[in-house]
């Protein structure tokens, strides 16, 4: 049920201790999660000590962040299909996998705007 007078700066405050539930639930619950954020709390520093651009950077930058949203993503696509039921059925599996896909990607994704990014300044 929604509360009453859900609008303005209440509304603002709310949302952000729902997100903050979030991430501690992911960081508590969720070891991927927990070794991506790792990853990028060694890698962020690199990114802003690099000799590299600014347009550079934010890419380093957002393709970690880029991991982390959809690492979020899918453990709470993990959490809706194993609340509707314990049952195996395809489409629960399927669900899984294709969330599954797109961390993949986006960690790929990470890893080939590292490795452009940074080829030129090693060799």
């Amino acid at each position: 049920m929604k509360p009453e007078n859900n609008h303005g700066l209440k509304r603002i405050f709310r949302a952000t201790g729902f997100s903050m539930k979030g991430l501690i639930s992911a960081w508590r619950g969720e070891a991927a999660f927990r070794q991506e954020t790792a990853l990028a709390c060694l890698m962020l520093p690199i990114a802003l000590l690099l000799d590299i651009s600014a347009i550079e950077r934010i890419l380093l930058i957002m393709t970690l962040l880029i991991v982390l949203i959809v690492e979020l993503l899918n453990s709470a696509i993990e959490a809706v299909v194993d609340r509707v039921g314990d049952e195996i059925h395809p489409l629960s599996g399927q669900a899984k996998d294709i969330a599954s896909a797109a961390v993949f990607i986006s960690l790929v994704m990470c890893a080939v705007t590292w490795g452009i990014v940074i080829w030129p300044l090693l060799f």
